[in-house]
């Protein structure tokens, strides 16, 4: 199962704005969408997916599981509560959202429902997201490596998480990065500026081209139409080695997403 390398993530997005986005993405030829329980937008998600006329099977739909449904006899009741918000009889991929908080669950039990989960024809593949190298360790303890399809962290030239990274391709996991553009933040980045100017390309293009590069897949998000079509673009850019090199120089460990619950990071 290949995952799209590029997506369009939906964090933060709510009601109409996600129904726009969405629509917008699918409309310019995004196939690739990626949603959470968390998010409280799987319905919205749902109807655009609906209402875009495109066909299923041209469609990869990830959803994850939140903490909350982790426990063996919650799990499959919630995924199957998200594919009704999303009027799907299956989705492509189920994530496990986060480690459960304080390891009050072990993770052989959620991955195990998970698993399940994938065995009643719920979801076509499942992964995880925002494991540290010792969750991915029990999780390929409990399921193997190769079931695992994708491993979702927080990927952006000031946080390229290299332990993690290498821990996933030492085992074979793909990685997905979100945040890819960490806020906006990279907008501002001198580097990645100056990269941008040498190619006639926005320093977000670069950022997503970076990620792509290094075998990534990227799910930014946008609510503006005229930047969903411009971030699309990112896959035509290639950028040189002394570029990829330059901007590997910006890694300063700064992460976005860590709240109180988060594990303690590798």
């Amino acid at each position: 199962m290949q995952i799209p390398a590029f997506g369009l993530g939906t964090f933060r997005l709510k009601g109409q704005q996600v129904l726009d986005s969405v629509s917008n993405g699918l409309a310019l030829g995004y196939r690739h969408i990626d949603t959470a329980q968390i998010y409280g937008n799987e319905s919205e998600v749902g109807q655009a997916i609906a209402d875009s006329g495109v066909p299923r099977g041209e469609l990869f739909v990830t959803t994850k599981i939140w903490t909350d449904a982790f426990a063996g006899d919650k799990l499959i009741p919630s995924l199957k509560e998200s594919l009704r918000k999303l009027r799907l009889e299956k989705v492509d991929l189920t994530l496990i959202h986060w480690p459960s908080p304080g390891d009050a669950l072990p993770v052989a039990e959620y991955l195990g429902a998970l698993a399940e989960a994938k065995a009643q024809g719920l979801t076509a593949a499942l992964g995880v997201s925002n494991f540290t190298i010792a969750h991915l360790q029990q999780a390929i303890a409990a399921v193997g490596a190769v079931e695992i399809a994708t491993h979702q962290i927080e990927i952006h030239p000031f946080l390229q998480n290299r332990k993690v990274v290498a821990f996933c391709r030492e085992h074979g996991i793909h990685l997905t990065a979100y945040m890819p553009l960490a806020y906006g933040k990279v907008m501002q980045e001198p580097v990645i500026q100056r990269i941008a100017e040498a190619h006639g390309a926005s320093p977000a293009q670069v950022a997503l081209a970076w990620g792509l590069q290094q075998g990534y897949a990227v799910i930014p998000s946008s609510t503006k139409r005229e930047n969903l079509a411009a971030n699309l673009k990112a896959q035509a850019l290639k950028l040189s080695e002394a570029e990829m090199a330059e901007i590997a120089k910006l890694d300063r460990n700064e992460r976005i997403a860590s709240p109180d619950f988060a594990p303690k990071w590798d």
